[in-house]
């Protein structure tokens, strides 16, 4: 009987158990003419689950020893890849076609690797979506509503570019090790922005620098990215119609991108 692979903590690995690989499959519905990028895909559970039922499945994994497990087992449109996943040219995939993604982050990058997913698809489109299983409070951040604790810059950034399901939650015993965490699926849909952006870097700016100060009232907290700017951040905000006593975290994204345009 061959070892089951351990898991690296420094990779941040919790293997998804096969009923709740198979559970994501369902929820992925894939096609057969997909081609498919996994992020991690681990000891393989979802990966030759899903191979079987698509065109073509590419996955990036950092842990050389996995992928030398999976390489005795992995079915013939199969393409592995070892290396870190935010160094993967996925632009350079998209161009024989659209890919969808999907993946099991590890909780330690899963921030990083929804910002190259982002970034990827601005500058080269080809990600109809990705369905991803991140840690429940992350998922929470993204899902996040406009004056609620959870909103911020990620709420804003990914569904700026994304809409947004949650497709399943997991406890952590879906897990092998069990995470201390429950862990969420979440569907992202890749679409154009909702609003009109003259400068999508300089909104983004805006939108960190004002959430680093969410408790501040507007006026105060625009300040500084307005000054650098050589703009006065009460008259940005009157001409954006915008009370200034309140705070950044009641904003959504039409006024956010409202001032943006004002303050550049």
């Amino acid at each position: 009987m061959k070892a089951r692979p351990r898991a690296r903590k420094r990779y941040g690995q919790h293997f998804l158990e096969p009923a709740w690989a198979d559970k994501l499959v369902a929820a992925v519905d894939p096609r057969p003419t997909d081609r498919f990028l996994e992020i991690g895909p681990g000891p393989g559970a979802l990966t030759l689950r899903l191979a079987p039922r698509v065109a073509q499945l590419v996955t990036v994994e950092i842990d050389a020893e996995l992928i030398a497990a999976l390489e005795s087992n992995a079915p013939s449109n199969v393409v592995l890849v070892h290396g870190d996943f935010l160094d993967f040219d996925l632009a350079g995939l998209v161009r024989a076609g659209p890919v969808r993604i999907v993946g099991n982050l590890p909780y330690n990058v899963s921030t990083p690797i929804l910002f190259k997913l982002i970034g990827d698809h601005r500058r080269a489109g080809g990600i109809p979506d990705a369905i991803l299983m991140l840690q429940r409070e992350v998922a929470a951040r993204i899902e996040a509503s406009p004056g609620t604790k959870d909103y911020g810059v990620l709420s804003i950034l990914v569904r700026l570019h994304a809409g947004v399901s949650r497709l399943l939650t997991l406890p952590p015993g879906a897990f092998r090790p069990a995470p201390k965490v429950h862990s969420a699926v979440l569907r992202l849909d890749f679409r154009p922005p909702p609003v009109s952006l003259r400068d999508e870097e300089a909104f983004e700016e805006m939108v960190r620098s004002i959430f680093t100060q969410r408790r501040k009232t507007l006026l105060n907290a625009l300040r500084p990215f307005a000054e650098a700017r050589g703009t006065d951040s009460r008259r940005a905000l009157a001409a954006a119609g915008i009370d200034p006593t309140r705070r950044p975290e009641t904003l959504d994204v039409h006024e956010l991108a409202r001032l943006a345009e004002e303050v550049a």
